[in-house]
C-alpha cells in the first residue's frame, strides 16, 4: 500500500509505510493522507519511535 504525502517542499509523493516513518523522523513531511483524510504534522497525532526503536509494548521490564 502507497501513501500521499505532502513535503515540506511543496511536492507529492507515493510511499511505502515504511518510508513514511522515516520520512517523519526527518521532518520531510508537511502531511500525509489517511483513510479519514489528510494528517497535518505537528496538529495531528502521528505515530512515533521509543528510544530503542522498537513500537510495541516493553515485555522485558518483569525479566530480571
Amino acid at each position: 500500500m502507497l501513501i500521499r504525502v505532502f513535503y515540506t517542499d511543496g511536492t507529492f509523493d507515493m510511499v511505502k509505510p515504511e518510508m513514511l516513518d522515516y520520512l517523519l523522523d526527518k521532518n520531510k513531511v508537511k502531511r500525509f493522507k489517511r483513510s479519514t483524510g489528510w494528517a497535518v504534522v505537528g496538529r495531528d497525532p502521528v505515530r512515533t519511535k521509543s528510544p530503542n526503536g522498537y513500537w510495541g509494548e516493553e515485555r522485558r521490564a518483569g525479566l530480571v
